[in-house]
């Protein structure tokens, strides 16, 4: 079980450890990887290649500000689920960049959260799919919320 980061630029990386750090939580291991779609085309290439060859369950999570090529590409290309968490600093740079997450040709599956810790949640729910101790944790977690809400 994996989680691989597909980041835009190394300054995605802090907005990135806001994600890891929910997943460390989960003890679901995880790997960080700078692959622009739009600059190193060839590098994101190799890289799906060797994930798609890759059998342990994963779930992919591009972290790209602007204009987010590199989820598409991944989620054209791979087989497994992609997430895309676009960060933000600012409203107007969030009006402008969600919509390079949201709408993608027929054929290429991705899914965007705008929270980081979502992003993470739903990341091991997939993973909780094909893992028992993972699933129990996530089913802790629910239950956890929901008596907080009792009187």
């Amino acid at each position: 079980m994996n989680v691989t980061f597909l980041l835009g630029s190394k300054s995605d990386i802090e907005f990135t450890d806001k994600i890891k750090a929910v997943l460390d939580e989960y003890s679901v291991p995880s790997q960080v990887i700078v692959a622009s779609a739009h600059k190193v085309p060839e590098k994101v290439y190799k890289i799906m290649e060797k994930l798609n060859a890759d059998p342990q369950p994963q779930v992919v999570i591009t972290v790209v500000g602007m204009s987010n090529g590199l989820a598409g590409v991944a989620a054209a290309g791979l087989v497994h689920p992609v997430i895309n968490c676009p960060p933000y600093e600012t409203l107007e740079e969030y009006m402008v960049d969600i919509h390079s997450c949201l709408r993608y040709p027929s054929e290429v599956p991705s899914m965007t959260v705008l929270s980081p810790k979502n992003a993470a949640l739903a990341a091991i729910r997939i993973l909780g799919e094909g893992d028992e101790v993972l699933r129990k944790k996530m089913a802790d977690r629910i239950a956890k919320v929901k008596s907080s809400y009792e009187s």
